[in-house]
């Protein structure tokens, strides 16, 4: 067994989208540790990056200068979203028109990739494969102990840091470690597979249903992403579970149908992940913040979830300059921080509640089914 020790300013739990950004936006101001439990970049269902993201990737530096093979990798642009929600007549909203240019269609685990290459290249000290163990405060400093899940040859790191960003998406490790509960606000789930694109028309799609609301879009390297969302006690558990018996589901859909036709040789059965509204009822405390998904999650159909991850990390680097408490840890500094962090994260909850509601409440066509009408409610 190997252990190591060291100190930093600040220590980030998870590498995910929220964690690499605000390594990545720190580390000139700030010695930054970034760790996560896996070794590389798990699948993920991809969503559109919103067109106002290109600010936060212009600001860092981020992807611009990179070749067209690492961009082709990375995403793909989206000419905007089509629609069947409301009514059986198709919307489009298209991002022709919007100064920040279209919308990116992510492989999402290549982008996070991507971000863990570019935080080690520009000296946040990274550790993969790693998970907290234990945290206690001492002396102004927090104490981490992570393990890795080798048992053989597990390997064990003792961290003192002056300030720690729970970035571990909604298990807000950190967190719960200190008995910090998580809000639920309901039971949303989404079950995905990926599959070679036929399709000449790339734009992504939302389709709502009397049980849910399909969403499909296009990935680089021309693969299409067909899920569906749904409460978890809607739809028969079995339906989720293997290809076999979510591909007949599927195909019972007449606008689905066809981008899976003839494709199920091809096809990748990735599951269910949860998808539903919570937030943390604590997002800062001592010389700690929960960040991204840690702090709040977002339903899928807000399109906001990524945007969000990148906006909130550049908002943490922005405060941390500002009040500058880290240094000297100036306790009134702090108090004054964590107040400011709470309202920008009241506020982003509260814009994203009413934008939620808004569009749930425009299908009416099955206002009475159980699905639509938890969500005629609102929070």
């Amino acid at each position: 067994m190997k252990e190591y020790n060291s100190t930093t300013d600040i220590l980030i739990l998870g590498g995910g989208i929220a964690g690499c950004i605000a390594a990545i936006s720190l580390v000139k101001d700030y010695n930054v540790t970034l760790l996560d439990k896996q070794l590389e970049p798990v699948d993920r269902i991809g969503e559109s990056l919103a067109p106002a993201a290109q600010r936060i990737l212009k600001e860092l530096n981020l992807l611009e200068n990179e070749s067209d093979a690492v961009k082709q990798s990375i995403f793909r642009n989206n000419l905007g979203m089509q629609s069947y929600w409301g009514s059986n007549q198709l919307q489009i909203v298209d991002h022709m028109r919007n100064p920040d240019g279209f919308s990116k269609n992510l492989n999402r685990k290549n982008f996070e990739h991507y971000l863990r290459t570019v935080a080690t290249e520009r000296g946040v000290n990274c550790i993969w494969g790693t998970r907290l163990f234990t945290s206690s405060y001492e002396d102004n400093y927090w104490k981490i102990i992570t393990k890795s899940d080798n048992v053989k040859n597990r390997i064990t790191h003792t961290i003192y840091t002056k300030f720690v960003i729970d970035a571990t998406g909604k298990q807000s490790h950190f967190a719960k470690s200190l008995g910090i509960k998580r809000l639920q606000y309901d039971n949303l789930i989404s079950c995905w597979m990926s599959l070679p694109n036929t399709q000449e028309n790339t734009m992504s799609t939302i389709i709502s249903d009397e049980l849910g609301w399909w969403y499909s879009s296009v990935t680089p390297n021309n693969q299409r992403i067909v899920a569906f969302q749904t409460d978890t006690d809607l739809v028969n558990r079995n339906t989720f579970k293997h290809l076999d018996t979510f591909l007949p589901f599927a195909k019972e859909y007449k606008l689905i149908q066809p981008l899976i036709e003839s494709n199920k040789a091809n096809i990748k059965f990735h599951g269910t992940t949860s998808a539903n509204s919570t937030r943390l009822e604590q997002v800062a405390g001592k010389q700690w913040i929960a960040l991204g998904d840690a702090a709040l999650s977002f339903d899928p159909l807000s399109s906001q979830g990524m945007f969000n991850a990148m906006a909130n990390a550049m908002q943490v680097q922005k405060l941390l300059r500002n009040f500058n408490f880290i240094e000297d840890l100036d306790s009134e500094k702090l108090e004054q921080f964590n107040a400011v962090y709470n309202h920008q994260i009241n506020q982003v909850w509260n814009h994203y509640i009413q934008h939620k509601n808004f569009f749930y409440t425009t299908e009416t066509r099955w206002k009475d089914a159980p699905f639509w009408k938890r969500r005629q409610n609102n929070i």
